[in-house]
């Protein structure tokens, strides 16, 4: 595989598995340490949907990976611009305890990008991401803006992406990068370094095969003197950070890591309905209903309900009364259309239901099992991109517009630029 392939298989990897993937309007769940942020693509945020166009139809996938009926094309429409909504106060007004306003760059002029918070007033971040520059790991102190580099993030010969999957845990960093080198397989190389600073060390090269097929490696965690991960077409693997051979963990063989030590698998509609505790035995089934696309946490799924019609097409034709075709082919006669008619988030066991913003971000993740985001429709027309809180119901304006939505992940950390500022929101701290 070239470069080039690997690089697009990521892209295609990020917009169709952005976290283990869900259905067509799922925000997630789960209170994880640490959750992988794609460092190669630091600016480029979550991927509602892609669209593949076959032969000149389009064929929608939803931000869980899945895919619906050939739409036929549809000429331009004008709909009424819809009323602006209520707007919230500002974040750091709804929630002063979590909110760090510090520069976009470090004292020295370098773009940084946030990868974890490694205690209450720590901020992980990484420079060069984006300049193609040499690449280093630093702790940010929130309380005096200082920044302490860590270590250099060793470039190898052969490799493809960026360090990826940074996380944290009994005072070790841990990340990954695909490598391939002359005459070998692609690996994913996994590296450790001390919290405190250091020299990087790689700790094993896992096996990837062919990528476009099997994909990459995902879950990276920290778990006593191991390193757990998961192949993103399911499998959870540990290795001792000391190094040596990865072994499958029993049990989970085909699943996905959600929070250690749960896993659990991608069925469907339901994605991690069914988990699994590897280190006690116990399951959790979650309560889905007919008609229901739902995301599981630990305690909590979210969703949508989805009502399906068969609805017939009408022929579209050209000015001089010729029909369009799809392609080399007629357009089909029907397609099948999808009405969402409740959005929630309740208990794993059904309790406790609530329902959702109309326009929570669907596909995304929700902050420690709580926090969603949610657009509204602001004055002029313009998105208000705002963050609603499902156990108090109160909402904050994110303070962004037009920007690219935060990859605000599935822990703690939601950190974004606007203008010369970085807002670093720690939803730890919201009671």
């Amino acid at each position: 595989m070239t470069d080039l392939e690997e690089q697009l298989s990521r892209v295609l990897s990020g917009a169709a598995h952005h976290a283990p993937q869900a259905s067509p309007g799922l925000a997630a769940t789960v209170k994880t340490r640490h959750r992988r942020r794609r460092t190669r693509a630091a600016a480029a945020y979550a991927v509602a949907a892609v669209v593949l166009v076959v032969g000149g139809a389009g064929v929608a996938v939803n931000a869980l990976g899945t895919s619906a009926a050939p739409q036929p094309a549809v000429g331009p429409t004008r709909e009424p611009e819809p009323p602006a909504d209520r707007i919230p106060p500002p974040v750091e007004q709804v929630w002063p305890q979590a909110v760090h306003k510090i520069p976009a760059k470090l004292p020295d002029g370098r773009a940084y990008y946030p990868q974890l918070l490694l205690d209450e007033h720590t901020l992980l971040v990484m420079t060069g991401v984006q300049d193609g520059d040499r690449q280093f790991l630093w702790s940010y102190d929130l309380r005096d803006g200082r920044p302490t580099r860590i270590a250099e993030i060793p470039p190898t010969k052969g490799s493809a992406i960026f360090a990826d999957g940074v996380t944290a845990g009994g005072g070790d960093i841990v990340w990954w990068a695909s490598y391939k080198e002359a005459g070998g397989p692609r690996v994913a190389r996994i590296w450790t370094v001390p919290a405190t600073g250091g020299r990087p060390r790689p700790v094993t090269d896992v096996p990837l095969g062919n990528v476009m097929k099997q994909g990459h490696i995902n879950g990276l965690t920290v778990v006593g003197s191991d390193v757990v991960f998961a192949y993103e077409k399911g499998g959870v693997h540990r290795v001792p950070l000391s190094g040596g051979t990865p072994r499958p963990v029993k049990g989970a063989e085909r699943h996905h890591v959600l929070q250690w030590p749960w896993v659990g698998v991608h069925r469907g509609q339901a994605v991690f309905r069914d988990l699994l505790n590897v280190e006690t035995g116990e399951r959790r089934d979650a309560v889905v209903k007919a008609g229901e696309q739902v995301r599981c946490g630990v305690e909590r799924c979210a969703g949508v309900a989805v009502e399906y019609r068969t609805v017939k097409v009408e022929r579209r034709r050209d000015a001089s009364g010729k029909e369009i075709r799809c392609g080399d082919r007629r357009c089909p006669e029907t397609a099948r259309t999808q009405t969402i008619t409740r959005r929630f988030v309740r208990d794993r066991d059904g309790s406790a239901e609530r329902e959702l913003p109309r326009d929570f971000q669907i596909g995304d993740d929700a902050g420690l099992e709580r926090f969603f985001k949610v657009t509204l429709n602001g004055p002029g027309g313009e998105p208000v991109l705002t963050l609603w809180d499902a156990d108090t119901g109160r909402s904050a304006d994110l303070g962004l517009r037009r920007d690219p939505i935060p990859d605000g992940g599935l822990d703690r950390l939601m950190a974004y630029p606007i203008k010369n500022e970085m807002y670093v929101l720690d939803l730890a701290a919201i009671t």
